[in-house]
């Protein structure tokens, strides 16, 4: 159909892009690791080269969706890194956990390792987690050998801290 034959009301309003509030509590820092930042820094490229394409591609009638999106999501990013401290690793390594750390725990029978992060770098899948997490509070500034309470809704559990790696 001819654009002639169609209403301005009758066209999708584009989305209202808006800045979420922040996943930190009022005065914490947005604690990254250096890779964190670089991924983020990497993510937002791509979205800018993405966004590119998509402004010199005509006819897709999702456009001005898919666009949106794409701003969006680039805020967020914008958001973190503008907002990141980022945290190098220590000159000199020890067996104390820190933030960035990759930590192995035991738990009865079973070893789990984490990585300490911050909250735009979790990863569930690579059992990377918040520096503001239950269990890296627990974990953080303790040494190798020493064991750790950790108390969940399920009930306390008991780790003890098999190595600690730096980054």
């Amino acid at each position: 159909m001819s654009k002639a034959f169609t209403r301005e009301d009758d066209l999708p309003e584009p989305p209202v892009l808006s800045r979420r509030a922040s996943a930190l509590p009022p005065g914490t820092q947005n604690l990254i690791t250096p890779d964190g930042a670089q991924r983020l820094r990497d993510e937002l490229a791509r979205l800018q080269s993405e966004r590119e394409r998509l402004l010199a591609t005509n006819g897709d009638p999702d456009q001005p969706q898919k666009l949106a999106a794409l701003e969006q999501r680039a805020l967020l990013v914008d958001d973190s890194l503008r907002s990141a401290s980022v945290v190098n690793p220590p000159a000199t390594p020890d067996d104390r956990v820190r933030f960035g750390s990759a930590v192995t725990v035991r738990e009865g029978r079973g070893e789990t390792r984490y990585r300490i992060v911050g909250v735009d770098e979790v990863d569930f899948d690579r059992g990377w987690v918040s520096w503001l997490s239950p269990i890296a509070k627990a974990l953080l500034n303790k040494r190798v050998g020493e064991g750790v309470r950790l108390k969940t809704p399920g009930g306390e559990r008991h780790l003890e801290i098999l190595s600690v790696a730096s980054w």
